[in-house]
């Protein structure tokens, strides 16, 4: 069953920060923009995980997300900062729910589709992750833009780029639930909790690791219960 707000997102997506320093003429240059995808990356783990008062995540966020905003304007040419404003959007999306998240989901697919267009690569291809998961838990037409082929297609495109990362196996895994495809979720799911910890992520691999924990329960209960789908 298609959800009728963003549950997740956010989800999203912790992947690989961009080389901290690139060597020019043999000098060390720290990179502007990885230092502020480390920045967004630790501060969005905190909030999402760490603040269970959803007023004081909300402040949080939109705080976070002002800030995402400004790096975005500030490196217009880069896919990082606008993937990462895209991840914000959508965790404000979530704690908010309802048809008044619909304009944050919406600006977050336009920053994802203006990144792939850059480098579809980026962050190991979390602009594809990114999108997927977002045409699978917005509503569909006429209410919003949710579309089952566009999230698979996307998803899948993401495994392609990073096929044993946490975050395409995980969201990939939950599309499938939502689809009743239950044997293939678990599949990807549990790949997903096999995949390798991530430098300097262990908050956002710990709290992934039990979203991918409770995905795999729901898929339990559903088989105990014989409820749909299985292959």
């Amino acid at each position: 069953m298609k959800k009728t707000y963003i549950a997740f997102m956010a989800a999203l997506l912790l992947n690989a920060v961009p080389s901290w320093a690139q060597d020019v003429n043999g000098i060390q240059v720290v990179d502007p923009v990885a230092e502020q995808i480390s920045y967004l990356q630790n501060e969005w783990s905190r909030i999402k995980y760490q603040i269970p008062d959803d007023e004081e995540k909300l402040a949080a966020i939109h705080r976070l997300e002002a800030h995402a905003a400004s790096v975005t304007a500030s490196f217009q040419d880069r896919p990082e900062p606008k993937i990462w404003e895209a991840i914000i959007l959508s965790t404000d999306a979530g704690i908010v729910k309802g048809m008044s998240a619909l304009p944050k989901v919406k600006k977050a697919r336009d920053l994802l589709e203006q990144a792939e267009k850059i480098d579809e690569r980026a962050l190991d291809g979390s602009a594809h992750t990114s999108l997927g998961s977002l045409y699978y838990q917005v509503p569909g037409w006429p209410v919003g833009f949710g579309d089952d082929d566009l999230a698979e297609e996307h998803l899948r495109k993401a495994l392609v780029i990073n096929p044993n990362g946490i975050d395409p196996n995980y969201f990939y895994g939950d599309f499938l639930i939502q689809d009743g495809r239950y044997d293939e979720a678990a599949t990807y799911l549990k790949r997903a909790l096999q995949a390798p910890d991530r430098p300097g992520r262990a908050l956002a691999d710990a709290g992934r690791r039990q979203e991918i924990k409770a995905a795999l329960a729901k898929i339990d209960e559903k088989k105990k219960t014989g409820e749909g789908g299985y292959n």
